[in-house]
């Protein structure tokens, strides 16, 4: 699934994953390829980016969540 990390004047990932663990407001979750669609809030914590070759993790103080069933974007 194609994930996007971003702020308004960067972008920090944008590229395959294979999954994606964040802050929920609920909790943390984890999205896998074709998660059903959703919006949320994220607390801060750390976002982390898993793919083929390696994780990422990026610390963020917040943010929006959204999940398509081609990827997700998180909005910081």
């Amino acid at each position: 699934m194609r994930v996007i990390i971003a702020k308004v004047d960067e972008t920090y990932f944008d590229g395959e994953a294979d999954s994606l663990t964040a802050p929920g407001a609920d909790g943390e979750m984890t999205i896998l390829s074709k998660h059903m669609p959703l919006v949320t809030t994220l607390k801060p914590g750390t976002v982390i980016v898993r793919t083929a070759k390696d994780t990422k993790e990026f610390p963020i103080d917040g943010g929006v969540l959204e999940v398509r069933q081609e990827g997700a974007t998180v909005i910081l």
